[in-house]
C-alpha cells in the first residue's frame, strides 16, 4: 500500500509539473514556433529556400523584394501577409499606396506558394512564405542566417487605410522613425540595423529629387551628387520610368556595413540615411555599425525577429489562404 501510495504522490508531482510548465510555456508563447511545419510539412522550409535560391539565380532583385516585404507587411499592426491581398472593389491594395511604392515581384511568391501546395495543399501560410523568403533572401545578399518562428496565418483585409499610421515615410524626422518602430518593440540599435537594408537594391528618382532639385542639398558629397544627377536627370521623374540610383554603389548586391560609411561621409540617398548619421541618438551606433559587421549583424538580427513576430495572427485565427493574392471565399 506504501508503495502504490509512494507511486501515485510522484505521478501527480509530475504531472503537476508539466501542467506548471505547459502553463508558462502559452504564456510567453506567441503561438509561433521553431519549425511550425515539422509534422504537417516536413519539407516546408526547404522548399522555399529552394525556390528562393532558383529565383534569385534568375531574377536577382526578388531578394531585395523579399527583405522589403518584412518591413512593409508586418510593420503594419501585424505579420499576416495583409501587403499580398489584390484590391477589390471596395478596399484598396496595400500594395498600391504611395509607402509601397517601388515594391515588386509578388508573382514569384506565388510561385513559391504553387510548390508548397504541390507537397502541402492547404497547410503553409502565405505569411509565413513571406516571412521565409524573407529571411532566405537575407542570406542570398550575404546577410547572416537567422532562425524565425513559423506558424503564422493569413488576415482577410488590407490595411491600406491606416498604412501611414504605421510606416514611416523616407522624409519623417528620425523622432517619428523612432517612435513608430518603438511601437514595435524595436529598439534604437535595432532600428539603424534594419536601415541597414538601404545597402541593397535602388531608389526611384522621384524619391530622391528634392534633394537635387531645384537646388542641390548642401550636404550631400559634391561627388555623389554629381552621379545622382546623371541617374536622375529630370527634377519632375516619370514615376514608370527606369530610374535609379543604387543605395550602395561599392557593394550594390551585398548587405553589409558599407552602407553606414556611406552615410558617414554624406553619400545617403534618402533625408532619413542623413538623418541617421547626424543624430544624436542614432549617431552613435552608426559609428559602431561602419566599424563593425557583427555588431550590424547582432542587432539585424535581432530587429527582424521582433518585426517578424509582430501581432501574428495563430491558432483559428485568420486562414490559410489558397492562394496568396486573394483572401478564401467563404461559403
Amino acid at each position: 500500500m506504501g508503495t502504490k501510495a509512494l507511486l501515485f504522490f510522484a505521478l501527480f508531482s509530475l504531472l503537476a509539473i508539466a501542467s506548471v510548465a505547459d502553463t508558462e510555456s502559452t504564456e510567453s508563447d506567441s503561438g509561433l514556433v521553431l519549425n511550425f511545419y515539422r509534422d504537417s510539412c516536413p519539407q516546408a522550409e526547404d522548399i522555399i529556400k529552394e525556390q528562393v535560391m532558383l529565383l534569385y539565380k534568375r531574377h536577382k532583385n526578388t531578394a531585395f523584394s523579399w527583405l522589403r516585404n518584412i518591413f512593409h507587411d508586418c510593420g503594419v499592426e501585424s505579420c499576416d501577409a495583409s501587403l499580398l491581398l489584390d484590391s477589390t472593389r471596395r478596399t484598396l491594395s496595400e500594395k498600391e499606396t504611395d509607402r509601397s511604392f517601388g515594391l515588386r515581384n509578388f508573382r514569384y511568391l506565388e510561385t513559391i506558394k504553387e510548390a508548397l501546395e504541390r507537397e502541402c495543399p492547404g497547410v503553409v501560410s502565405c505569411a509565413d512564405i513571406l516571412v521565409l523568403s524573407g529571411r532566405d533572401g537575407i542570406v542570398a545578399l550575404g546577410g547572416p542566417y537567422i532562425p524565425l518562428k513559423t506558424g503564422r496565418r493569413d488576415g482577410r483585409k488590407s490595411r491600406a487605410d491606416i498604412l501611414e499610421q504605421y510606416l514611416p515615410d523616407h522624409n519623417e524626422s528620425m523622432t517619428v522613425v523612432l517612435e513608430r518602430f518603438k511601437n514595435i518593440g524595436i529598439d534604437t540599435p535595432g532600428v539603424v540595423a534594419l536601415l541597414g537594408s538601404h545597402s541593397v537594391g535602388r531608389t526611384h528618382c522621384v524619391k530622391l529629387v528634392h534633394r537635387l532639385y531645384p537646388e542641390v542639398d548642401p550636404v550631400l558629397d559634391p561627388g555623389h551628387v554629381e552621379h545622382m544627377l546623371h541617374k536622375c536627370p529630370d527634377a519632375i521623374p516619370d514615376p514608370k520610368a527606369v530610374q535609379y540610383v543604387r543605395n550602395d554603389r561599392g557593394t550594390p548586391m551585398k548587405l553589409d556595413n558599407n552602407y553606414y560609411r556611406n552615410i558617414l561621409d554624406n553619400k545617403g540617398l534618402l533625408i532619413v540615411d542623413h538623418q541617421l548619421a547626424t543624430d544624436k541618438r542614432t549617431k552613435p551606433y552608426v559609428k559602431k555599425m561602419a566599424k563593425n559587421q557583427d555588431y550590424f549583424f547582432k542587432h539585424f538580427g535581432r530587429a527582424i525577429t521582433v518585426l517578424t513576430e509582430n501581432n501574428p495572427l495563430t491558432g483559428n485565427e485568420g486562414e490559410i489562404r489558397k492562394q496568396c493574392n486573394v483572401a478564401n471565399k467563404r461559403h
